[in-house]
């Protein structure tokens, strides 16, 4: 069962595991015996010393571990600049801000340096003039591996300044030629030097504009207008692309592409476990870290992930554009704020999530979903056929071959129980009364030992829909609500 949670915390946000050395000049990072060591060792390094023992190098990432992470390991190991294409909401980004995890807990630089030199090695001009006149002393800061990480939504209007660098107009206006490189203004991709920097949506991006990153995957450096310089970069490029914007709205040019060294299909999660771990881990069902939330039962979670399913594999729904992830986290969101609404308008102790909140889903997520054109005007049919098949579905794995004679005898001399999305759980359980093998439904739909009113009316609810769909009950929809009868 689904308690409330909040979402887990980035990997790039996360603060080191240790405190920052006290080292802070040259002189006594040589006496420590330090070693250089460029981004790529340190991931492959720390990569390897965790599938040692075990442990787990890019936490939160589920469906993939059979898939996608045995390449992306491979390719860390062999140095490899990495793009990775997908559909949307497979985590693509997600995956890449775990490899944040794997640099070290704090790296040096030179103190003041814009590209985060390493003390052995200044390769811009203000470093090295510090280097030559400070010798041994010159100051080192240390910065942790949350700050190693650079990212950038492309878009068609980004320009080579904005990677790389231009002229910068108050240098110049203080005094300095324009000779001078000091007059430089680093782009993001040298201010991620010694780090990670990653492009998302890199099809986007113009065609002239990726020319620009040549270098720097190839040469390892860059250079900034007409400056005679070469300048040095560490870092590892990642870049996430969705496979149909190769048409669609731009392309990657192919000098570009043979440079990634490698480049990885992602995919939805494979199995209907993975898509409830995903649900379980993702959706965020407190707001602001001070609402109760909503309790979702694992049946509707179950449900909810089903859904999700159908409607990727349905021959209506355009699969060069996928269902996203955030389709099914959207909607366990969705279903509980639905049980929150109804529990601050009548009044319950607790929100528990019930089938009557499912409908709403549907038109609420409804333009998450591309269609084919074939199917237009008929959305809505279409997702509302496909939520009462995933709950079917559902029906028939938990309760397909449940003793349910104590619900239905409830019907046999015409009885009628209404419900709704407004209807209170202790209304819900007046109406249907007493249920003989209540405690044996509730056991098999996981929520055994729960005694509250409205986890009782949420398993009592699901067992109600779920006789409808297997045709032993009817049910009339009226004013929102459902009416069931025999």
């Amino acid at each position: 069962m689904v308690q409330p949670t909040t979402r887990p915390q980035p990997a790039s946000d996360q603060p080191p595991a240790s405190t920052a050395p006290t080292i802070s000049t040259l002189g006594q990072l040589r006496a420590s015996g330090h070693q250089l060591r460029t981004v790529k060792q340190e991931l492959r390094h720390n990569l390897l010393d965790r599938m040692r023992v075990g442990a787990d190098a890019f936490p939160g990432i589920i469906g993939f571990e059979q898939t996608v992470l045995p390449h992306l390991e491979r390719a860390i190991i062999a140095g490899h600049d990495v793009i990775l294409l997908g559909e949307r909401g497979q985590g693509k980004t997600r995956l890449i801000r775990t490899l944040t995890g794997l640099l070290d807990d704090w790296t040096p630089t030179v103190a003041g340096c814009e590209i985060n030199d390493h003390p052995y090695a200044p390769s811009c001009a203000r470093c090295q003039r510090l280097a030559a006149e400070l010798g041994d002393e010159l100051p080192v800061v240390w910065r942790p591996r949350g700050d190693r990480y650079g990212e950038k939504l492309a878009t068609p209007d980004t320009s080579v300044g904005d990677l790389i660098g231009d002229i910068d107009p108050v240098k110049v206006a203080e005094g300095r030629t324009l000779s001078d490189p000091e007059t430089i203004h680093f782009g993001l991709l040298p201010r991620t030097n010694r780090g990670i920097f990653c492009i998302n949506e890199l099809p986007d991006l113009a065609e002239r504009i990726q020319v620009s990153l040549l270098n720097v995957l190839e040469e390892r450096d860059i250079s900034v207008r007409g400056y005679a310089l070469r300048l040095p970069l560490d870092v590892v490029l990642l870049a996430s692309a969705n496979p149909e914007d190769y048409t669609n709205r731009g392309r990657i040019i192919t000098p570009l592409k043979d440079r990634f060294g490698a480049e990885i299909r992602t995919h939805y999660p494979l199995s209907l476990e993975a898509e409830l771990a995903l649900i379980e881990q993702e959706s965020q069902l407190a707001w602001d870290g001070a609402d109760p939330g909503a309790v979702l039962p694992d049946h509707l979670v179950q449900v909810i992930a089903r859904f999700t399913r159908l409607v990727r594999a349905s021959p209506a729904i355009d699969s060069r554009s996928g269902v996203s992830a955030r389709f099914a986290i959207a909607a366990a969101e969705a279903v509980a704020a639905s049980a929150v609404r109804r529990a601050a308008i009548a009044g319950e102790p607790q929100p528990v999530a019930r089938v009557c909140d499912l409908p709403a889903v549907v038109s609420t997520l409804r333009g998450k979903v591309e269609f084919e054109v074939s199917e237009e005007g008929r959305e809505q049919e279409v997702l509302d056929h496909l939520l009462r098949r995933g709950t079917s579905d559902t029906f028939r794995a938990l309760l397909g071959n449940a003793d349910l004679s104590g619900l239905l005898a409830r019907f046999s001399d015409e009885g009628v129980v209404e419900t709704g999305d407004l209807v209170p759980a202790a209304d819900l359980l007046r109406r249907i009364g007493e249920v003989p093998g209540l405690a044996k439904i509730m056991e098999r739909l996981h929520m055994a030992g729960s005694e509250s009113p409205g986890q009782a009316a949420a398993a009592l609810e699901f067992a109600l829909e779920g006789l409808y769909l297997m045709r032993r009950l009817s049910k009339d929809v009226v004013d929102g609500g459902a009416v069931y009868r025999s």
